[in-house]
């Protein structure tokens, strides 16, 4: 059904029971969390935004910088009030950079996202997840002529 849409929650359902895969941006086949942020771009607007560089699986990774910060900057608005449909960003080690992402849904009560041995799943935001968003980013809005 979400074939029809470019609603974000519903096209991330579509994604649902995909198996994890680092690197990987296929639907049914595998995605990792960025993977799924990427299929779901493609399904709004018929390309990628940018083919991401080589990166690590290691949500712990450190080192200078944040490159999926910056990517998020260049393709999407940041968002203040929270909202279903929203890509959120997480850091999940202290000192790591941000390598989580996830998009709200459930009226602010859950998120989907891909991890490591269950794949593309539905989960609850809840207080460990949440304190650990760094940003919210709003998909730019579909060209009316597409």
């Amino acid at each position: 059904m979400a074939a029809l849409t470019r609603d974000p929650v519903a096209l991330a359902m579509d994604w649902l029971g995909t198996p994890y895969c680092h690197r990987a941006s296929r639907l049914g086949v595998g995605a990792d969390c960025l993977g799924l942020i990427r299929g779901i771009w493609r399904a709004r607007y018929g390309a990628e935004a940018e083919l991401p560089p080589p990166y690590s699986p290691t949500w712990a990774e450190a080192g200078a910088g944040e490159p999926l910060l910056d990517a998020l900057r260049r393709h999407m608005w940041p968002a203040d009030a929270p909202a279903d449909g929203q890509v959120l960003l997480f850091r999940l080690a202290p000192n790591a950079r941000a390598k989580h992402l996830g998009v709200q849904c459930d009226g602010g009560q859950g998120f989907i996202h891909a991890c490591p041995r269950a794949g593309v799943v539905r989960a609850p935001l809840s207080r460990p997840w949440a304190r650990r968003i760094i940003a919210r980013f709003e998909f730019p809005p579909v060209p009316d002529n597409e």
